[in-house]
């Protein structure tokens, strides 16, 4: 079953949708849980950095 999701290949619309859906999720979430807005700034940037880490370093370490 994994091995569906680890061959499935998007593409550019389809993964543009998906950060759409994320973003709505997260405006949601804040919507319904307030308390999750009174998080100092540097909170939601160490989450930022956490996951952004991956996509970025295996951005950046494709071999060709």
């Amino acid at each position: 079953m994994f091995k569906i999701f680890l061959e499935y290949k998007a593409g550019y619309k389809e993964i543009a949708l998906i950060k759409t859906s994320a973003f709505a999720f997260a405006l949601l979430f804040a919507k319904l849980w307030s308390p999750v807005l009174s998080l100092d700034w540097y909170w939601y940037f160490i989450i930022m950095i956490l996951a952004a880490y991956k996509p970025v370093r295996s951005a950046f370490l494709i071999q060709k």
